[in-house]
């Protein structure tokens, strides 16, 4: 079986459904502030033989006061078990919007260890749009299969992610570019964050570069158009923190440097949603050229 490390085609996975090594997870999440909700999803909806990664209760950190941070090493691998993911699974992961939270899911894998994980490009609108199979019904792994939890084992590596100190650091050394994956209007400060007690704005130094600026009709641009984009805003491919509003959207944003080739590049795990938050970091807007 070929295996798939960054993304997978709805072409190449319909080819690969019956494989015994294929695990699939929807990784959907509800839509953030005034996002549109999704026309088709779970339970409802979904591809066979697909499990629910559950991102905001199964795979997070329920005692931090932030949204979707990385949970310990030890609840994530009893949590993927769970979902009978083995060692040698080719972990596929989609969201019910096309390309959203599905690249959290494969970032967090990656972070763990397991390299052998994907994701579905275009999501579940282009699966259902080219008219591939849906399941009958969900299973449950330890019930419908028989079988008992997978042998999955956590091998963090803390590399993956950075902390609002080093991100602090970074604003003022500028040693490696800062992107934010949020859509420009509340970059600029100019519309208010979603979550309560966060202020608008951004960090100093950053770039914009709007997660959905990436895609083309739902799929990831090509490498080179990826690459394109990338240049003008990193010419010096020096190395990147990806930023969103909880750490998600940032992943899609990882997923395309990957895929263009690019190196040394962190996910900020609180992302705006921290900065935001903090009384004592430093926020820029550009709706009166105001610095808090």
């Amino acid at each position: 079986m070929t295996y798939f490390q960054q993304l997978i085609s709805c072409v190449d996975l319909h080819a690969m459904l019956d494989s015994k090594d294929l695990v699939i997870l929807d990784a959907s999440i509800p839509p953030v502030g005034n996002m549109a909700a999704a026309k088709h999803s779970w339970p409802k909806h979904r591809l066979p033989n697909a499990q629910r990664f559950d991102l905001n209760q199964d795979f997070s950190d329920l005692n931090s006061h932030l949204p979707h941070t990385m949970p310990s090493a030890a609840h994530f691998e009893a949590a993927a078990k769970k979902l009978g993911i083995n060692q040698e699974s080719q972990i596929v992961v989609y969201d019910d919007l096309g390309l959203f939270s599905a690249a959290r899911a494969w970032y967090m894998f990656k972070a763990m260890g397991h390299k052998n994980v994907a994701v579905l490009d275009g999501g579940l609108p282009h699966w259902l749009k080219l008219n591939k199979p849906v399941a009958s019904k969900s299973i449950n792994f330890n019930t419908d299969k028989e079988q008992g939890v997978g042998n999955f084992v956590a091998k963090e590596d803390e590399s993956y992610f950075c902390d609002w100190n080093e991100i602090e650091a970074q604003t003022r050394s500028k040693n490696k570019v800062i992107l934010d994956a949020r859509a420009s209007r509340r970059f600029k400060g100019l519309d208010a964050e979603p979550r309560e007690g966060v202020r608008s704005g951004h960090m100093r130094n950053a770039k914009n570069l709007p997660y959905n600026g990436l895609l083309t009709e739902g799929l990831l641009k090509s490498p080179a158009e990826l690459e394109q984009i990338f240049t003008k805003i990193n010419s010096g491919d020096d190395g990147m923190i990806m930023s969103c509003g909880s750490g998600v959207t940032a992943c899609i944003l990882v997923l395309a440097a990957e895929l263009c080739g690019r190196k040394n590049v962190q996910v900020y795990d609180g992302s705006w949603s921290e900065w935001g938050s903090l009384p004592n970091t430093r926020v820029e807007s550009d709706s009166d050229n105001t610095t808090t």
